[in-house]
């Protein structure tokens, strides 16, 4: 069975333009995915320690065949493939991938938690989902457009296409 899956994509360290643009192409070379839209890129202020660089965030929508376990898996390989480090919580990184949404699953494991439990109240993943999917429900009922309500946009810039080559967004 196929599902509807979105993916929240981050970058701040070794050339973050670059390093999202071939993690959409990864996450379409994933075996029975495939990148269904991708968002707007926006530039962010850091969440967490604030001496680190300004981050490059956006969605990625996916069709895929996976379980979520299966997707996490090889969603962690890309990012091994850039050279992540897991050193510190909200430290700066070469690229972060994580599932926001899960078609309606509802998931609480130790290593995995879906819906991701940021995505109520993070500007840098609300508004890039609201691009590709402004319809959105969350499992829980709440729609997308009603959390879009109390979003802040303190810290975050939509960048256009100039800014970023080689993607939609």
């Amino acid at each position: 069975m196929t599902e509807i899956a979105y993916i929240s994509i981050g970058s701040n360290l070794n050339n973050p333009q670059q390093q999202v643009i071939t993690a959409v192409t990864e996450l379409n070379e994933i075996l029975n995915t495939k990148v269904a839209a991708v968002s707007h890129w926006y530039r962010t202020s850091p969440m967490g320690p604030q001496d680190q660089p300004d981050y490059i965030n956006g969605v990625a929508k996916l069709e895929t065949k996976l379980s979520p376990q299966q997707l996490l898996k090889a969603l962690q390989t890309i990012e091994d493939g850039h050279f992540r480090e897991r050193k510190e919580h909200w430290g700066a990184r070469t690229l972060d991938l994580d599932i926001l949404l899960c078609g309606n699953q509802t998931i609480d494991l130790p290593n995995l938690q879906i819906p991701h439990p940021g995505i109520t109240t993070r500007n840098f993943v609300l508004l890039p989902l609201a691009d590709i999917g402004p319809q959105l429900v969350l499992p829980d009922g709440t729609a997308l457009a009603t959390l879009l309500e109390s979003c802040s946009s303190k810290g975050i810039v939509r960048l256009s296409s100039g800014d970023i080559c080689g993607t939609t967004g």
